[in-house]
């Protein structure tokens, strides 16, 4: 019996042994999405990113691609968010995939932080320069100061060829051209060694010696002064001095050999153009709104007021990040993300054409996936739960109207 337990152990332990090994090295691919995890309401009630154009879907190492589009900063922000007036374009990516070749919002280059105004939409464009190959989710992204990261819309894209031919060469103010990609790259390596060897040196001087208990024994016992000889304050001293040395000639020669430096740039661009939105013709009024949790569905009564020349209809619902789209008014011809994309999403209980003058009020459902897959429903568990969004209205020549819309949300279960 004995002998029969003893193999079960052994085999049970090489068993966990193989377990072990095998999760070590199993390495999936990291998947995207990291935004599910920001709060819905700050997704929904802090930038609008719509009209968003990824130029490629496939792109060579060294080739450059853009991200453009337009966002609106919501006018009623939340109060637990810092208002927007320290703001950075800026793109989501897994690391340096891309360098950014330059961003531009309201046609100024915008190579720092910017001041954004409530209530205000901007256009904005990336560009974007290929360097690592793979399959990669390509965000836009707003950094608030105070905050954090508020991400937009995500797109796959593939970057091919080998990293290997990624070139960044820049012309100096000086005239010399450099490549950013291996420039001093020898001084870097250098320099992280030494700083590094000399550290150690330090920590191995003070490991030599009796660390944890016997330190422990001297300080208890009231001995903790004889723990640091005369040498050890010399040893000290000279590294002390020693860096300070280093640091100082290494600046001199440095300087003598780079006359002519720039600072890095940090101060903060205000005074951004926003779009010249023409005035909406078209009020709405949120009644109530609801979302069914069974149905993963929003649904809105809203009273529509067309005080404009031409008959309107209702054709697309964007929050967040998802277009919920009426089929029957409009439909995507710009590539947007499929996963943030409902083509037949929208529906309207009358959806003919509002006439000049006329007011109606109907309920609107924004059905699908999307709610619970990026989490927006997570938004009734809020102690704030509103939703904001923007509504586009179409007019009879293909004119668009956006009215923005933001009410309190109640969850529904049957």
């Amino acid at each position: 019996m004995k002998i029969i337990k003893d193999k079960v152990a052994k085999l049970s332990f090489v068993a966990l042994l193989v377990t072990m090994t095998a999760a070590i090295f199993y390495t999936p691919a990291a998947s995207a999405h990291g935004e599910k995890s920001q709060a819905a309401f700050m997704r929904m009630r802090t930038i609008h990113w719509f009209d968003l154009n990824w130029s490629k879907d496939e792109v060579a190492i060294n080739d450059t691609m853009t991200i453009s589009g337009k966002f609106h900063v919501f006018a009623g922000w939340p109060e637990t968010v810092d208002k927007p007036e320290v703001s950075f374009l800026n793109i989501g990516i897994p690391g340096p995939v891309f360098i950014r070749a330059g961003s531009w919002i309201g046609g100024q280059l915008v190579p720092r932080s910017v001041s954004l105004e409530l209530g205000e939409t901007y256009e904005f464009k990336v560009l974007l320069k290929a360097r690592r190959p793979g399959d990669w989710h390509v965000h836009t992204m707003m950094n608030v100061e105070g905050g954090g990261p508020i991400i937009g819309p995500g797109k796959w894209v593939t970057i091919t060829g080998s990293m290997g031919e990624f070139v960044n060469p820049i012309t100096t103010l000086t005239g010399d051209t450099i490549d950013l990609e291996t420039y001093a790259l020898d001084s870097i390596y250098f320099w992280s060694f030494f700083w590094y060897a000399i550290g150690l040196a330090w920590l191995l001087f003070w490991v030599k010696r009796p660390i944890f208990v016997p330190r422990h024994i001297a300080v208890s016992s009231g001995k903790a002064d004889t723990l640091i000889s005369a040498g050890d304050k010399k040893v000290g001293v000279a590294f002390a001095i020693g860096t300070l040395v280093i640091v100082a000639a290494t600046m001199g020669s440095t300087n003598e050999k780079y006359p002519v430096t720039t600072p890095l740039q940090a101060g903060l661009l205000r005074g951004i153009k926003p779009i010249q939105m023409p005035e909406s013709t078209v009020t709405v009024k949120v009644e109530d709104a609801s979302y069914r949790v069974p149905g993963r569905a929003m649904q809105m009564t809203l009273t529509i007021t067309n005080n404009g020349d031409s008959a309107v209809r209702l054709g697309e619902f964007n929050t967040d990040s998802g277009s919920f789209l009426g089929s029957d008014v409009l439909e995507d011809e710009t590539g947007y993300p499929d996963d943030l994309l409902a083509e037949e999403g929208l529906t309207v209980s009358d959806n003919s054409p509002i006439a000049p003058g006329e007011t109606r009020t109907v309920n609107v459902t924004a059905s699908d996936a999307a709610w619970e897959v990026y989490r927006l429903a997570d938004l009734i568990y809020d102690p704030d739960s509103r939703f904001a969004g923007l509504l586009f209205f179409f007019d009879e020549d293909g004119g668009r109207q956006m009215v923005m819309v933001d009410a309190p949300l109640i969850p529904t279960f049957i």
